[in-house]
């Protein structure tokens, strides 16, 4: 070894801490510089806005893409605390906007995770060039601006105010990404998902950038999946199978919605905190075993073959699965795959009962799935 080799020893070693960490490595905490990751600042950004309308104090949470390549996220909630103001309820938005993980909900069936990473606002923060937060509350309007993270002066309270609310704008930083360009679909798509996993969001995203044609959607399903899961295709029967059950053993909820329309693919999009679990897991398998248990079990109550394989299971089926747990265990960092153990149990149960009851009860639209099944595997 040569005499001139390096050493290496504990002053070699660089620690990065808070939001010079972020701006260091994002991918960290966004998941790439790419688009996924552009996106990725705004799931963070409306996540805080949204949960509060799972809290019962806001009612609706707006999502603008400006004119100048910026986003806007609003919400009529009471409006995030201000440090100096004298606030108490719960930690400061500078608090928030500088310190990562500060203010996520913990990961519980009440509320939304934190996108796939749950760093908070002091990640969209870190990673835009110039960030402004107006909240209005107590009748007074107070502003905070930031530039790559850091303080430009202090929260300034700029007049009275009516109403109530927090607005985040904030412009992705071109030293950080790749692109700056957002797509309206990718995050539409995202926000759809939200809204029919969570019937109480009320969201609109409004795109600005092209002044000579804007666009804004709303997304709103009362009805949970099941108004998702009726707009899905030519039905095979016009019921929608829904239901929701709580099981202590598994510590949260199962919601399902399902129908089976004209067609030979299978279509099943599952969800743990809403999250979509695109590797599947427990609530999947789950799902898939009370399904074939009701099948086959009323099958073989009409004396027919009960014998019906994957293939001819799924054939023209349409599904959501949607679990909410206290303590979700998943597999691998993204997030993608459910491991709780007792999650699958309690779903196949779910599924069996309410396929089975409605089965018995609607006979003619039992015949049509059981016999659209036992056709399915001869193409």
């Amino acid at each position: 070894m040569s005499e001139e080799s390096p050493t290496y020893d504990a002053s070699s070693i660089v620690v990065l801490e808070g939001l010079e960490a972020v701006r260091k490595r994002p991918g960290m905490y966004v998941g790439s510089v790419g688009e996924r990751g552009l996106h990725h600042l705004v799931f963070e950004a409306a996540e805080r806005a949204l949960n509060e309308i799972l809290g019962g104090t806001a009612s609706r949470v707006e999502i603008t893409l400006t004119a100048d390549g910026g986003v806007r996220v609003a919400d009529d909630g009471s409006g995030l605390a201000v440090g100096h103001a004298g606030h108490t309820d719960g930690p400061p938005l500078e608090n928030r906007l500088t310190e990562l993980w500060c203010g996520t909900p913990p990961a519980d069936r009440r509320s939304l995770f934190g996108g796939y990473f749950g760093v908070g606002l002091a990640v969209v923060n870190a990673l835009s060039s110039r960030l402004r937060a107006e909240v209005r509350r107590d009748g007074a309007r107070w502003v905070l601006e930031y530039e790559q993270g850091v303080p430009v002066g202090v929260p300034a309270r700029s007049g009275p105010a009516y109403g109530s609310g927090t607005v985040i704008t904030f412009r992705p930083d071109a030293e950080i990404f790749e692109t700056l360009e957002f797509s309206f679909d990718a995050l539409a798509e995202r926000f759809r998902e939200l809204s029919f996993l969570n019937r109480e969001l009320d969201i609109t995203l409004t795109d600005d950038r092209d002044l000579a044609a804007p666009r804004a959607v709303r997304f709103r399903f009362p009805g949970g999946p099941g108004d998702y899961i009726a707009q899905q295709g030519a039905p095979l029967h016009p019921d929608v199978i829904r239901f929701e059950r709580a099981y202590s053993a598994m510590e949260g909820t199962v919601e399902v919605a399902l129908r089976w329309c004209d067609r030979r693919e299978e279509r099943i999009a599952s969800y743990a905190n809403s999250l979509p679990t695109t590797g599947g897991g427990t609530h999947e398998l789950g799902f898939r075993e009370g399904l074939a248990a009701a099948l086959t079990g009323y099958a073989r109550e009409q004396l027919l073959n009960p014998d019906f394989t994957p293939t001819q299971l799924g054939a023209g089926l349409t599904a959501v699965v949607s679990v909410k747990l206290d303590r979700p265990e998943f597999e691998g960092a993204t997030r993608g795959r459910l491991g709780n153990g007792p999650v699958r149990a309690c779903v196949a149960e779910a599924v069996r009962e309410h396929v089975t009851a409605w089965l018995r009860a609607n006979p003619a639209q039992a015949m049509a799935v059981v016999a659209r099944g036992s056709t399915a595997g001869r193409h």
